[in-house]
């Protein structure tokens, strides 16, 4: 693609133009600007940018778009933008607005330039599902290298260039909030070059996704929450814009809203939601995050009724709070969770808000914020962020940057007592101390927080591990475990938030549906929420663009697999000898461990000065099951002990299945040593053993779909 022109071409005349719509008064004022300013333009011969390049994938048309063939005699809306990105989900109304208002057939096409910030969103397929997830009816094209990004210079997300028939470059709108300036050049450039006669009437050949989507239970399932009391799951059917309560069997108990958008409040059958996305329940109440409707709202699963509880219904900007939840402008709530802040339990509603890239509380009765004042029920007040999109942590939680917050899960217990924050465009999970609003970093991203371009798929600790644009996290208070719907990884991942540690538990990397053999090989495909039920036996997945709900029948530990385990061997070549009544024996502490997760024990023996190991003597190790040898397939494994200048370790896979039917709470794996050595002088040899038993919690996974 030939490069003809930029949008640095333009910047001059139209920061005048600009500069002088600022200061007029009137709507005639600023027509009369630009009519002038368009007059100006259209006569430099200067301004005709490159055609799209040839060979580029396109959506919702029946082939592929030329600025000079189909679109000529068109004005033209190019919208720069990337799917992750919550400023582009912004304008999107503003645009269905245009396309309600000008048809093509009026002269006006809007084109979405896909030009991707993660490696995940260069892939068509998901692209298509963004298309679909978004109601995007209008042409897309992926722009998958950003060869017209770069082309025409533009810098960030969301960036609007406005074409004129003859391809020539109009305008150009860097971000969000210009709904009415965009309307305004739209329907200037219309009138401008409708009264010339160059505007066309033509089709441009659309073909729209959505007319061939086969209908499907769920579609873009957002977020899920579990009521364990209850035995309920609570379902955001996101792309049908409802909200359903399900039984954990899968029957449909309520569902409430749907298919179509809206924002009514009232009875179930009145009830209406636009793309909602995080949900909390408690006894009969369940809130929701109304995400596309910018609003908080309430079901009454007893009297069956829909409620608003803090937001007007527009996207808000207001980046500080504290007026009464209905009065409130709020922008984008992605995840919501229950929590306690000065008053009685569960008394505040903590918001993802992921339009201002902050966290906020809703108190649902009286209370108050560490370090903050006392607030009546019914406030809604930014709790942490500044409102800038970055990476910032920062003991002050005002002074701490998010970048788009979109998973919630709150750690009230010592010695956790924080809100983890899946914060998707840093990738990464932060964490927002309970008892002072201190904000930090536990894994993902990296150090400067103004890289959001530290992202990755790499399993480790701290910052070297990487995430790619995480949606969702759940706190697992039995295993002290946090688990991460890692979206664009398309995997489930499990961190250790005291060592810092964060592992893969389920998908390759890869965006599928396939499930098992080994849980590591099971598919998803972007994956945007999770929650843990049954003490920590069962994960709850949405799997976003598979259009369904998974479940798992355990849940991941850290994987302790270890390359340089040493190999072992079957008792039945040797036989293993048995430990002595005087050798010292301890009990560990019980770990959590998965079926199909290879298990490994490290052991650091020493032996006191002035001994060494006694040369062809049978020292040895053994790993024993006693009571539970189907852990071990009904064998007790052994090795040599010949070098004790580094640790011993021992792996074992823990069978995928339950090889008994009474098993016992707790089964547990010995590995017992046999020490043989002698004095340096010569004077005496001796032999010591002793025995170490590690209890084990062991879960077993079944991925299934939810059948409603």
């Amino acid at each position: 693609m030939a490069s003809q022109c930029s949008l640095s071409s333009i910047f001059v005349v139209q920061s005048e133009l600009d500069c002088a719509l600022d200061d007029a008064t009137t709507e005639q004022e600023k027509e009369n600007l630009v009519q002038q300013y368009l007059k100006n333009v259209d006569e430099r011969e200067d301004l005709k940018i490159a055609d799209f390049q040839q060979g580029l994938e396109w959506l919702n048309t029946e082939g592929p778009l030329s600025v000079y063939k189909e679109l000529s005699g068109k004005v033209v809306v190019l919208d720069f933008f990337t799917y992750c990105c919550i400023n582009c989900m912004h304008i999107l109304p503003d645009l269905h607005q245009l396309e309600k208002i000008h048809s093509v057939e009026d002269g006006l096409v809007i084109v979405g330039v896909h030009s991707a910030k993660f490696p995940n969103e260069k892939v068509l397929d998901n692209i298509r599902s963004a298309v679909l997830r978004y109601d995007i009816c209008h042409p897309v094209v992926n722009d998958s290298d950003a060869q017209l990004w770069h082309e025409l210079e533009v810098s960030c997300w969301p960036t609007l260039v406005l074409l004129g028939p003859k391809g020539n470059l109009l305008f150009s709108l860097v971000g969000e909030g210009h709904r009415d300036r965009l309307a305004l050049f739209t329907e200037m450039s219309m009138r401008f070059y409708g009264g010339q006669g160059l505007l066309r009437r033509h089709a441009v050949g659309l073909k729209l996704l959505k007319d061939s989507l086969p209908p499907s239970i769920l579609a873009f399932p957002g977020k899920v929450a579990v009521d364990n009391s209850n035995k309920r799951l609570v379902i955001a059917d996101t792309g049908h814009h409802r909200v359903l309560v399900v039984s954990l069997t899968g029957q449909l108990l309520h569902a409430v809203g749907g298919p179509k958008s809206g924002r009514q409040d009232g009875s179930f059958l009145e009830a209406s939601f636009n793309s909602p996305q995080g949900v909390a329940i408690k006894g009969d109440a369940v809130y929701v995050a109304d995400t596309e409707n910018h609003l908080i709202r309430k079901i009454d699963l007893l009297h069956k009724r829909v409620s608003t509880l803090a937001g007007v219904g527009e996207q808000g900007t207001d980046k500080e709070g504290g007026a009464m939840g209905p009065e409130q402008p709020i922008s984008s709530p992605w995840d919501v969770a229950l929590g306690t802040a000065g008053g009685e339990e569960d008394n505040v509603l903590w918001i993802a808000m992921a339009g201002t890239h902050q966290i906020w509380a809703l108190f649902l009765a009286d209370g108050k914020l560490p370090k903050g004042s006392d607030s009546k029920a019914g406030t809604c007040v930014r709790w942490a962020g500044s409102g800038s999109e970055e990476n910032r942590n920062n003991a002050y939680p005002h002074k701490a940057g998010f970048a788009q917050p979109s998973g919630l899960a709150p750690a009230p217990h010592e010695p956790w007592g924080c809100l983890f924050v899946a914060d998707s465009e840093s990738s990464s999970i932060r964490t927002v101390a309970l008892k002072d609003g201190a904000v930090k970093s536990l894994v993902g991203a990296e150090r400067d927080p103004l890289n959001l371009f530290a992202f990755g798929d790499i399993d480790g600790k701290g910052v070297d591990a990487k995430l790619q644009h995480p949606l969702g996290v759940t706190w697992c208070s039995e295993q002290n475990l946090l688990y991460v719907a890692d979206s664009y990884n398309h995997k489930i991942k499990v961190v250790d938030p005291k060592a810092k540690q964060c592992s893969t538990v389920a998908g390759t990397g890869a965006a599928g549906d396939t499930v098992g053999p080994e849980f590591n090989q099971s598919y998803f495909n972007e994956p945007g929420g999770l929650c843990v039920a049954d003490g920590g036996r069962t994960l709850y997945v949405a799997d976003t663009n598979n259009h369904q709900i998974k479940v798992s029948k355990t849940i991941f530990p850290i994987s302790t697999d270890c390359t340089d385990a040493i190999p072992t061997r079957s008792s039945g070549t040797a036989k293993a000898p048995l430990l002595p009544k005087s050798a010292a024996r301890k009990h560990m502490s019980a770990v959590a461990v998965s079926a199909g997760q290879t298990l490994t024990l490290s052991l650091t023996l020493t032996l006191p000065e002035g001994v060494h190991l006694t040369e062809g003597a049978p020292s040895c190790w053994t790993l024993s099951a006693e009571g539970n040898e189907w852990l071990l397939e009904g064998q007790t494994l052994m090795g040599d002990i010949s070098d004790l200048s580094r640790s011993l370790r021992v792996s074992t896979k823990v069978p995928l299945a339950l090889k008994t039917q009474h098993p016992s709470d707790e089964p547990s794996i010995t590995l017992s040593v046999f020490v043989y050595y002698c004095l340096d002088s010569g004077s005496a040899c001796l032999m010591k053993a002793a025995s170490f038993t590690q209890p084990l919690h062991i879960s077993y996974i079944l991925f299934i779909s939810i059948k409603l």
